[in-house]
């Protein structure tokens, strides 16, 4: 039901870019780009609500409130952002959800690793302003998920 709703919304606002951008990518700007408001929505009610922007404290380790807000968000959006990479997205994949599921967790490991060095390459040895070296992160990093996900993770064997 959920599916059907969302796929349906989706192809509705499609319409207008049919001509410049294919369906499935499409589809894939709008549930990443929706996932990912999610992440900063999550991240942002959770540091600073939440969190209170206060140190958190468990038997094993202190946790800054940044790093625990990340990890509570996460929590949240990954099994959303797989849900709608493999339900509205690369629908068409034959591979078990299993290794689907593998798959997107390595890929998303990965994605988190090369925005921490993009942005530090960037800034620390290109001297490019922050907020225009993740910007240029950000482009790079979805350019390889998208690539990533519809060759490998999600892919379609012939």
């Amino acid at each position: 039901m959920l599916k059907l709703f969302v796929i349906n919304l989706l192809d509705f606002f499609y319409t207008p870019f049919q001509k410049i951008i294919d369906r499935q990518t499409f589809r894939y700007i709008a549930c990443g780009g929706g996932n990912t408001v999610l992440d900063i929505v999550i991240y942002f009610i959770t540091y600073n609500f939440i969190l209170k922007k206060q140190i958190v404290y468990t038997p094993v380790i202190s946790i800054s409130p940044y790093i625990a807000s990340f990890m509570i968000s996460f929590m949240i959006t990954f099994p959303t952002g797989f849900y709608l990479m493999r339900n509205i997205v690369f629908t068409g994949s034959t591979l078990k959800g299993r290794v689907q599921l593998i798959r997107y967790f390595t890929l998303v490991v990965i994605c988190v690793l090369l925005n921490y060095i993009f942005i530090k390459l960037f800034v620390e040895r290109f001297h490019i302003f922050p907020t225009i070296a993740k910007s240029l992160t950000t482009i790079i990093v979805v350019c390889f998920s998208y690539l990533t996900q519809r060759h490998f993770t999600f892919k379609v064997k012939r």
